[in-house]
């Protein structure tokens, strides 16, 4: 009598995970739910079965789902923050050029990252008064404060004021971008012309046809011979 040959789910063997690989896998898991359901909704039995784990193994990394959430939230949080870093240190850059360029970097990234700005805007507070959204925002805007202090000394302004235009481009693309982050229209690049326009020219003197400098900037080396 002939032996049956296995068929190809009886053939595949389990791959095993580094402990390296499976905590990446787990915080991925774990950022998709808590975008999807919040910090209340998800629960340890969820990111386990979503991984394909026993829940002792979502414990052994990070000791319930308050710790993988706090894993979460910094990676994001650092993400965030070193986006707009990497923008606002543009050598040789205008003062509206580096506005310009911190309001598209937080827009890239919400654009980019929406599960992760869906945690920290919604329920990040649920590790603690230090992770709330206001919170991080405020960090970031300390962050941003910095480095326009160096700017403005560099370019003659009062950097004494530096902290205000911090906070008011945090909290004015942060906030835009929340209501943006549903419907995706219009384009961020127009979204970020509105914004500057508003922040640069204020209400008095809009201007009817906005633009970025950054465009033209990126329009003129595009169009630069090379070689």
């Amino acid at each position: 009598m002939a032996t049956a040959t296995p068929g190809p789910r009886a053939r595949r063997t389990r791959v095993r995970m580094t402990a390296a690989e499976r905590r990446e896998q787990l915080i991925a898991v774990a950022r998709e739910l808590f975008s999807a359901k919040g910090f209340e909704g998800t629960s340890v039995e969820e990111i386990a079965a979503q991984a394909g784990v026993s829940k002792p193994v979502v414990y052994e990394h990070f000791g319930g789902k308050e710790g993988a959430y706090a894993v979460v939230v910094d990676r994001e949080t650092r993400a965030l923050h070193d986006a707009i870093r990497g923008a606002l240190t543009t050598p040789n850059a205008r003062s509206r050029e580096l506005l310009e360029r911190g309001a598209m970097a937080l827009l890239d990234y919400i654009d980019t990252c929406p599960d992760g700005f869906r945690i920290l805007s919604r329920d990040s507070s649920a590790t603690g008064p230090t992770g709330s959204f206001a919170s991080i925002l405020s960090d970031i805007a300390v962050q941003v404060e910095d480095i326009l202090g160096v700017q403005f000394k560099r370019l003659g302004h009062d950097p004494k004021f530096a902290g205000l235009y911090a906070q008011a481009l945090v909290g004015l693309v942060a906030q835009t971008g929340q209501q943006w982050l549903e419907r995706r229209e219009p384009s961020k690049e127009v979204v970020a012309r509105h914004l500057i326009n508003l922040a640069w020219n204020g209400m008095a003197n809009l201007n009817p046809d906005p633009y970025l400098l950054i465009e033209r900037i990126d329009e003129r080396e595009k169009r630069r011979p090379k070689g």
